[in-house]
């Protein structure tokens, strides 16, 4: 059989209007978080408070009582969706913006900490009732890669350092 020619990538490059879609995805404060069970190798969701700090990057605070606590300890490599499917149409017409990254548990005594804390806080007032508490952790998110769906034939390959 002869080699077929290589089909194009019909993700294209991030330009200034998918950038801008991105950004407004990582406020959304929540994503799924896709990781990997430690034990089992099999593959787990959870819904997670998510933030982009702007000093400490991509951040979630998870508690040590969560699976994915473990499973991101064990297996830092992981991904993230973020999007929300508007009251009509197609859902996968919606904008959704999918990351994987690395995670990278932020130590109690680490310098950063009270500044992301503080910040955490800020956007977060409720989490004053368990942020404290002895068995939740700051986790930073690196991203390694992202891709931008932004619609119907609007698929955007987004660089980590523009997340």
């Amino acid at each position: 059989m002869p080699d077929q020619p290589a089909r194009p990538d019909p993700v294209q490059p991030a330009d200034a209007d998918a950038l801008l879609l991105a950004r407004k995805l990582l406020a959304l404060g929540h994503a799924a978080l896709a990781w990997v069970d430690p034990d089992t190798g099999a593959p787990g969701i959870s819904r997670i408070a998510f933030a982009r700090d702007p000093e400490a990057g991509l951040l979630t605070l998870v508690s040590g009582l969560a699976p994915h606590y473990r499973a991101l300890r064990d297996r830092p490599d992981c991904a993230l969706m973020l999007g929300e499917v508007g009251p009509t149409g197609d859902p996968l017409s919606h904008p959704r913006l999918m990351i994987r990254a690395r995670a990278a548990f932020v130590a109690p005594d680490d310098p950063a900490r009270p500044g992301i804390r503080s910040r955490w806080l800020q956007r977060n007032p409720k989490a004053t009732v368990y942020i404290d508490l002895p068995d939740f952790a700051f986790v930073r998110l690196a991203p390694t890669s992202a891709l931008l769906n932004g619609g119907f034939a609007r698929a955007f390959h987004i660089s980590p350092d523009d997340l």
